[in-house]
């Protein structure tokens, strides 16, 4: 019951914010999509239709509604190889999440809540991480493994795990002094049933909010290092590789570049007010504001 108190309020909360819904809407939107990809698609990704080269979508002059969004140079269906783009695309997402997520909490906790040397090692090496673009150091690790889907990903997570750090690191150092702690400490609890029982509980709402923004990062740096020919490899359908490959094409065929890059423009977006709007709902110094 209390729980649920806790959750029609939250939810009230967030949904005032019409950005946030808007957000809500379009990520589970692209959720569906990523679900149901091989039903909702009309055509295999990968799957060259020859007498179909750059067909444009069905409302202009030469289009026909067997390609409602064209075709490509090689003749693959664009709709097609956008909906199967988002199950790619959400697959990165999640896994550059869940790799930072969980190193950078773990980070995070150690130099937080033990503090001393610990957190003096690990806060100069997340300094070092952050001391460099992210996308060229995104590079330098694709660099280093070879270009490749997986191997993008574990790049991207790399250069996600200082924000993780820096914000759980900050919650620890604030929770680990109040009268809670100390109480749980006075009774026994041993240093890390403290900070996995007591402390971490109380700071997953900032985590959350990282989270959501991480996912919009994920996707976005993926992106970009599937541009640069460093992510995802061909025939894959991710937005980056579609982007890169139509560059060519983008004064004689320009819904080759616009479709995808729509396709990340509204992701990265609905993550983004997603994000803005758990910060306002979780954060009660926001409320009312």
């Amino acid at each position: 019951m209390i729980n649920n108190k806790r959750f029609q309020k939250f939810w009230k909360q967030f949904s005032q914010n019409r950005g946030a819904v808007a957000g809500l809407v379009i990520i589970g939107l692209l959720i569906f999509l990523a679900l149901f990809a091989p039903w909702l698609a009309p055509y295999s990704p990968t799957v060259l239709h020859d007498n179909a080269l750059r067909l444009p979508p069905f409302w202009s002059e030469m289009g026909q509604l067997s390609y409602p969004l064209g075709t490509d140079d090689l003749g693959r269906d664009l709709l097609s190889r956008l909906i199967h783009g988002s199950r790619v695309s959400m697959a990165i997402g999640f896994s550059v999440v869940t790799l930072s997520l969980t190193s950078g909490t773990l980070l995070g906790m150690l130099a937080g809540f033990f503090g001393g040397w610990t957190d003096k090692v690990i806060m100069r090496f997340i300094d070092i991480l952050m001391s460099l673009p992210s996308i060229l150091l995104a590079i330098v690790v694709v660099a280093i493994l070879g270009p490749g889907l997986m191997n993008a990903i574990i790049a991207v997570s790399i250069v996600a795990i200082p924000n993780f750090t820096r914000i759980v690191r900050a919650s620890v150092m604030a929770e680990k002094e109040k009268e809670y702690v100390q109480a749980s400490r006075s009774f026994g609890a041993s240093p890390w049933r403290t900070l996995l029982k007591e402390v971490m509980p109380n700071c997953m709402a900032p985590l959350i909010v990282q989270a959501s923004l991480g996912f919009s990062d994920g996707i976005l740096n993926a992106a970009a290092l599937g541009f640069l020919g460093l992510g995802a490899q061909p025939p894959t359908p991710e937005w980056g590789i579609m982007l890169s490959d139509a560059r060519i094409f983008i004064s004689t065929s320009p819904w080759m570049v616009t479709l995808p890059g729509l396709f990340i423009l509204f992701s990265v977006l609905g993550f983004n007010l997603l994000g803005d709007g758990l910060r306002d709902a979780l954060d009660p110094r926001l409320k009312g504001k």
